[in-house]
């Protein structure tokens, strides 16, 4: 080595240098085994009958932010469209779930034929859009709507666990009050009870 030549001295304290990981590698990090965030979130979508928050799907696969669940859901969604997939992820009572398109439901009630005695009367029905619409309410209030005792109805739409019993009126006797379930929303493709149609004939009286 020449006088010329300087040798730099290095610092005991130096930290080393870091490598920044690509944001691939950052995604698969995100589980707790390491797998790719994108098909662990739609393996689960694709392996329950219900609706998934993106609290439930965050702490499923170890993660402490609900951000990266729903960029990933709309990015599933994207390559579903472009592929012309006869699925999509929709947002269903509070949470996330895989559903076959409408334009396929013809093809699909063929292969499930459902049973008659599965579905619910035109009284039935009635009673259930007062519950949902005037939610909590009574008994009482629902028979003052339809003018018929409804108790009956009442024990079918709590069967089908699409009514329950949400708590008791102030009143004399602490009649029980009655509401829709999470199924409701389920079954009627509802975000949330905010989302039913707008109807004058249950408007509140002024």
């Amino acid at each position: 080595m020449t006088e010329s030549q300087e040798v730099s001295p290095v610092s005991p304290d130096a930290a080393p240098a870091v490598v920044e990981p690509t944001v691939e590698e950052a995604r698969q990090e995100l589980t707790a085994d390491s797998m790719p965030l994108l098909q662990v979130v739609e393996a689960l979508l694709f392996s329950t009958d219900i609706p998934l928050s993106p609290g439930k799907l965050a702490e499923t696969v170890g993660i402490d932010s609900t951000k990266p669940i729903k960029q990933i859901i709309e990015q599933l969604n994207t390559g579903y469209a472009e592929r012309q997939a006869a699925y999509r992820i929709e947002e269903r009572a509070g949470g996330f779930q895989l559903l076959t398109l409408p334009q396929y439901a013809e093809y699909i009630e063929r292969l499930v034929k459902k049973k008659d005695e599965g579905r619910l009367s035109p009284a039935a029905l009635e009673t259930l859009a007062i519950v949902a619409y005037k939610q909590p309410i009574t008994r009482a209030g629902i028979e003052v709507i339809r003018g018929v005792a409804c108790g009956e109805m009442l024990r079918t739409l709590m069967e089908h666990n699409l009514v329950k019993i949400v708590g008791r009126a102030e009143e004399i006797g602490r009649p029980m009050l009655y509401g829709s379930t999470r199924y409701f929303l389920e079954v009627f493709g509802l975000g949330n009870i905010r989302d039913l149609p707008k109807s004058d004939a249950l408007k509140e009286p002024k």
